[in-house]
C-alpha cells in the first residue's frame, strides 16, 4: 500500500468515493483546484487503485498568544473502501494526515466523527476533548429540537462521543 497526497490523476477515485458521478466531476474537480491551499487530500493506493481517502483541512487562528500565525488541522471525509475496511487503510492514512500536520506544525488537528467511528480515531491518537464545543441551527440536517435543561447533560456526552471529543 502507497499513502500519499492525491494528484490531478486521483480526482475521479476522489469523487467516485464521495459518491458524486459523472455529472459533477468537473465542479468537483474545480472544487478541489479551488481549494488546493487549505484541503490537502491523501489517498491510500494499493496495486494502482485508490481503495482510502482521507482529507485535512489547514486553516488559521486569529494572531495572539505571542504569534502571529496559528495554523491548525481538521480531519474531513476518511473515506475506505467496503471490502479494504479493517485491514489498516484508514490507519495508514491517518498517519499520513498527521505526519503532514507535524510537518506543518499545526497547534492541533480536530476530527468531526460519527458514532461508528470514534473509537477508530481514539486508536489513532485522537482524545475527547471537554474544551470543544458544537452549535448547530435548529432544524438543521440531522439536528432534533431544543433540549430541555434534564436533556442537556445526556446530549453532551452524545456530541462529545460523536465529535471524538
Amino acid at each position: 500500500m502507497i499513502v500519499r497526497q492525491a494528484s490531478e490523476e486521483d480526482v475521479a477515485a476522489l469523487a467516485e468515493l464521495r459518491d458524486i458521478g459523472a455529472g459533477g466531476l468537473a465542479a468537483y474537480a474545480g472544487w478541489i483546484a479551488s481549494h488546493a491551499g487549505t484541503h490537502l487530500p491523501f489517498v491510500a493506493d494499493i496495486d494502482g487503485r485508490v481503495v482510502g481517502s482521507a482529507w485535512l483541512h489547514v486553516a488559521e487562528r486569529v494572531p495572539g498568544n505571542g504569534s502571529m500565525e496559528r495554523w491548525y488541522g481538521d480531519v474531513q471525509s476518511v473515506m475506505v473502501r467496503e471490502e479494504y475496511r479493517g485491514t489498516g487503510v484508514g490507519r495508514a492514512l491517518m498517519e499520513a494526515i498527521l505526519d503532514e500536520a507535524r510537518t506543518r506544525g499545526l497547534l492541533h488537528v480536530t476530527v468531526h466523527s460519527g458514532r461508528r467511528a470514534v473509537d477508530f480515531y481514539l486508536r489513532t491518537g485522537f482524545s475527547h476533548h471537554r474544551q470543544l464545543l458544537l452549535w448547530e441551527p435548529v432544524g438543521a440536517q440531522g439536528v432534533q429540537q431544543p433540549l430541555d435543561a434534564d436533556d442537556a447533560d445526556v446530549a453532551a456526552r452524545v456530541v462529545d462521543a460523536e465529535q471524538g471529543m
